[in-house]
């Protein structure tokens, strides 16, 4: 008896082991302290890859990249695996902020080629590290292989970083066509655009909630003198300064709008996780020039560091089951300044 003992316990040592180092193996690229993160694996490989979202089907994954020969970023779709990458935008001009319509026949993004089919010029650093919201951005449509290409948008101003809520009934965006970047919802044929958010500074990146009813997004609020004017010199040239961006939250239509995060950091890409009482997003909270992703509850409490990679991770996203997460990192990069799209398993 003794020795089948021994036997029995010899053999749970060693299954432990090859367990230990098939768990190595898979997670590769994930660090010790990430324990909400498991079997972590690269999707894509070289240039800077960004915004990567699941499909309804949660079978696909559109993004934009600038890879290869292109000069700025086109919109791609793969498979979850990371096989099956193809071009679905025009190649022409900048694009950005893509994303599936349900059903998944149809893709939308946002970009800049019916005003130039050149890519647009950088923006001027002279003011500091600004963005851009070139109002040369419209928001278009298409099959999901990229043809028969409709513009949704078509009003002066920068039309952008639009999503689509998983009840599929409503795309929210931001846009400057009443002169400060506000957010807007509208239907997913273009019709019934409605502005939602009113307060002075840049509204953008919004998420709805997996129910519809929430909406969670970025947002600046320049509140001193200073801050007002230096705000305004730069919406007037198509800029803004990201360097503080706080988290709210507020219903689908506007109403009940509620600061989440006070850090004075650069918080952005929200996403809700399942259960709707978390979020998870990046923010350079802890360093200046360090990007990593954190969960924190919808009403400001439960602060909780998710990533430990001291560089760059962003653009979260769950599966409605909360058991898969994507985003993208620039973690063991083979140049600097890569970016990939990552997948890992969500663990509680």
């Amino acid at each position: 008896m003794k020795l089948n003992l021994f036997f029995l316990w010899f053999a749970y040592i060693v299954i432990s082991q090859v367990a230990c180092a098939e768990d190595l193996i898979l997670d590769t690229y994930r660090f010790p302290e990430e324990q909400h993160l498991k079997n972590i694996r690269m999707l894509t490989n070289g240039g800077e890859n960004a915004e990567a979202y699941f499909s309804f089907s949660e079978n696909q994954l559109i993004f934009q990249a600038t890879v290869g020969d292109l000069q700025c970023d086109q919109i791609f779709t793969m498979d979850v695996d990371g096989s099956n990458k193809k071009m679905v935008s025009t190649g022409l001009g900048r694009t950005t902020c893509a994303y599936f319509l349900p059903g998944d026949s149809l893709i939308l993004y946002s970009s800049t080629h019916l005003y130039d089919p050149k890519c647009p010029p950088t923006p001027d650093r002279t003011k500091g590290y600004v963005w851009k919201l070139y109002d040369s951005f419209d928001i278009f449509v298409a099959k999901s292989d990229g043809s028969n290409l409709k513009p949704l948008t078509n009003v002066k101003g920068y039309d952008a970083e639009a999503t689509v809520s998983p009840q599929g009934d409503k795309i929210v965006f931001t846009s400057t066509r009443d002169g400060d970047p506000e957010l807007y919802t509208m239907n997913l044929d273009g019709s019934n655009v409605t502005r939602i958010t009113h307060e002075k500074g840049y509204d953008g990146g919004a998420f709805f909630s997996w129910d519809g009813k929430k909406l969670v997004f970025r947002a600046s609020r320049p509140k001193t003198e200073k801050e007002l004017a230096d705000y305004q010199e730069l919406v007037e040239s198509g800029l803004v300064r990201p360097t503080r961006l706080e988290l709210f939250v507020c219903d689908a239509d506007g109403k009940n709008i509620r600061q989440v995060t006070n850090n004075g950091a650069a918080n952005f890409a929200p996403f809700f996780h399942p259960d709707g009482k978390r979020i998870i997003f990046s923010s350079n909270m802890d360093s200046p020039r360090n990007f990593e992703l954190y969960m924190i509850n919808i009403d400001g409490s439960g602060l909780k560091r998710i990533t430990y990679h001291n560089e760059f991770d962003g653009f979260p996203m769950f599966t409605k089951d909360g058991k898969k997460l994507v985003f993208c990192s620039n973690r063991f990069h083979s140049k600097p300044g890569e970016t990939n799209v990552f997948i890992a398993d969500w663990v509680e």
